[in-house]
């Protein structure tokens, strides 16, 4: 990203009404960078409170947003720059509360005044902030202009200025028009009190819901760990027995000193191709404890798809066994990217072998193309489809269509969940297409480099 460092705007708080104006941009700013929704609720609350607390001696002050890295992540970052120093400790005190809604908040002594910053990490879901989208935001937010019940009286006021010059002379009216000014200024300030106090109440309890939230997300975080490490656990003490059954059964089938009955090897080959699917689906169970836990780190490297291409078209040729299904893998029009070659091919080779599976007739395609500035993978296939109610089911963990069979091999309901995991780990997604009784398309996007 270019021109993370430029503010994106400013704006001066000068009186309390400036408060509703700078949560107001907050929450476009936000917005406009790709935070979330309730993340946009967060970081314009935080800034209301911020604002509330630094202008509370009378003091004047200065809102700047800008976008910045944090590590290995891009936030937004809003500083809020009062003309004074000191009391820095108060102000640590009495925003301690608002640093809940955001990812960082820190109360530093800059060189014209205290400054007040807090800083939001965007969603890995966020576009891409390239300098040309940066300007585009800049000039869409100088047009943007906040309105208020303060400022439709400034208006007005300048309004009335103005024709209280052209009629100068007329004192009656004058002191009319004054009084009628007045009036209006107290309803108004009357109508901003209320708001202001309803606002607290509202960010008390807003910040009070965030707390209870965060308190849940932890609860969930952890539990999500332990059922990690519990099929990590379970995956890793189950592969050894069954490796030995697989094992122990080929050896009764190929060593044997007597000749085995026509029944007793056909019950030996039963017991090798259970115990084959049963490590096969505790494979599985340990790649997505992997997943889940986020122990797979990308390799990012130079891929050649030529060559990806070309061994995934050798080692799933012997899965397509069926003469009515043409399995095609076109040669890539893009001879490299910037990916994990392994995990890529996982995620293509799970793609073919369920597309094969139940597909009886017609066509397994996998082309690749390009799409701006990413590169979209698709698998096609003529196979049995799948109901538009159930497009986002197939990516449940054991899910499996109801009526569906496969035609070769036995599913785990594993595999989908599996590679879409590892397209967000790649930094891109995974989708579904379908139509039943014509066939299906999963379209794998991914950054080009």
């Amino acid at each position: 990203m270019t021109g993370r460092g430029e503010p994106l705007m400013r704006v001066r708080l000068r009186v309390e009404q400036d408060i509703f104006v700078a949560r107001q941009l907050g929450r476009e700013v936000a917005r406009e960078v790709g935070l979330e929704q309730q993340d946009q609720t967060r970081l314009a609350t935080a800034l209301s409170e911020v604002g509330r607390v630094v202008m509370a001696d009378g003091s004047d002050a200065e809102v700047t947003f800008t976008v910045r890295s944090e590590g290995v992540s891009t936030a937004i970052r809003v500083a809020v720059e009062r003309r004074s120093h000191g009391d820095e400790p108060r102000l640590r005190a009495e925003l301690a509360h608002v640093g809940r809604l955001v990812d960082k908040l820190e109360v530093e002594n800059g060189e014209t005044g205290t400054v007040v910053w807090m800083a939001r990490r965007l969603p890995a879901s966020a576009p891409r902030l390239t300098r040309d989208r940066m300007d585009e935001i800049r000039a869409g937010l100088s047009r943007h202009v906040p309105s208020s019940p303060v400022d439709e009286l400034h208006v007005q006021n300048q309004q009335l200025i103005a024709a209280l010059d052209e009629v100068r002379s007329q004192r009656d009216d004058l002191a009319r028009l004054n009084a009628e000014l007045e009036e209006t200024n107290r309803g108004v300030m009357a109508l901003y009190h209320q708001l202001s106090e309803e606002l607290e109440e509202t960010n008390r309890g807003v910040v009070a819901l965030y707390a209870e939230l965060d308190e849940k997300s932890e609860q969930l975080a952890a539990a999500s760990e332990a059922k990690s490490r519990f099929l990590a656990n379970v995956s890793h003490e189950l592969r050894a027995p069954v490796t030995a059954v697989i094992g122990l059964s080929r050896l009764l089938a190929d060593g044997a000193s007597d000749p085995l009955t026509v029944e007793q090897e056909r019950q030996v080959e039963l017991i090798r191709s259970s115990a084959s699917d049963l490590l096969t689906l505790v494979n599985d169970l340990l790649d997505l404890a992997k997943a889940e836990a986020g122990r797979l780190e990308p390799n990012w490297e130079q891929v050649d798809l030529r060559a990806m291409f070309g061994q995934l078209r050798g080692t799933l040729r012997p899965l397509a066994t069926r003469p009515e299904v043409d399995f095609v893998i076109d040669e890539p029009a893009v001879a490299t990217m910037r990916s994990d070659e392994v995990l890529l091919a996982r995620v293509l080779r799970n793609l073919l072998t369920n597309a094969l599976k139940f597909t009886a007739e017609g066509e397994v395609r996998l082309t690749v193309r390009e799409v701006g500035t990413d590169l979209e993978f698709t698998v096609t296939d003529t196979g049995t489809g799948i109901p538009p109610e159930l497009i986002e089911r197939i990516f449940e963990e054991f899910y499996q269509v109801p009526g569906s069979k496969a035609l070769s091999g036995k599913g785990t309901g594993l595999g989908l969940p599996y590679a879409r995991r590892l397209a967000a780990i790649l930094g891109g997604a995974l989708r579904a297409d379908s139509t039943p009784g014509e066939g299906s398309t999963f379209t794998l996007r991914l950054p080009a480099s």
